[in-house]
């Protein structure tokens, strides 16, 4: 299945203030966010439901679909679109299997080793990182930065030509034009949108900078 990363944002309880996410994730789509991510480390299976629930609900009509982070059994119970593993999670083989053909399944890819472990078969997109420092989550190893995103998804593509990759961590507008530039067809944030003041007036401004950028790659919009 073909996804649009240009503008990923995941919704995340540990960011958002006590804001509900299902509002918060309907203005980052009113502001041009082409996907969106559940991603809750700490609820319970029932918390998860009902925050995927209630996004999923949030988004209907818009089109843009809506992720599960890690837990595959939560976006069954949710109807949810599709998960993001991470290398600990289920295999991507067996999510698929279990979603089946038409959910959308995404891939982190944080070394070159995880590069030769993609599926191409089973998943429909990989988010590279950490690109840059980030307080949004912890992640072990250090930032690739926008040398290491370029080298990782030329491998990407090498191994799976059609499969779009995004950035991620660490993502804001100071930046978003270099990770688009060093390839990226879109970017994955959670802070620079969730987190503001204003998350779709901040989300419309990262997608100009990421629909510009696209332009003057000479990459689709």
């Amino acid at each position: 299945m073909k996804v649009d990363l240009s503008l990923y944002v995941l919704v995340d309880p540990a960011q958002a203030d006590d804001r509900a996410l299902a509002e918060i994730a309907a203005l980052a789509v009113r502001g041009g966010a082409t996907l969106i991510q559940l991603r809750n480390k700490t609820g319970t299976t029932r918390e998860l439901v009902e925050q995927a629930c209630a996004i999923k609900e949030a988004l209907a009509g818009t089109g843009v679909p809506l992720l599960v982070n890690d837990r595959v059994d939560v976006a069954l119970a949710a109807s949810a679109d599709g998960v993001h593993l991470g290398r600990d999670d289920l295999d991507a083989r067996v999510a698929r299997r279990l979603l089946g053909p038409k959910a959308i399944i995404g891939s982190t890819v944080r070394s070159d080793a995880d590069v030769t472990a993609l599926a191409p078969g089973a998943i429909d997109y990989a988010c590279i990182g950490g690109v840059f420092a980030t307080k949004s989550k912890d992640n072990p190893d250090p930032p690739i930065g926008v040398d290491g995103f370029s080298r990782l998804a030329r491998l990407t593509r090498e191994r799976a030509p059609q499969m779009p990759v995004g950035a991620i961590a660490g993502i804001d507008e100071k930046n978003t034009a270099d990770v688009i530039g060093a390839g990226a067809d879109g970017i994955a944030v959670v802070s620079a949108v969730i987190s503001a003041r204003d998350p779709e007036a901040e989300a419309r401004k990262l997608r100009r900078i990421v629909d510009a950028a696209k332009a003057q790659r000479g990459a689709a919009v």
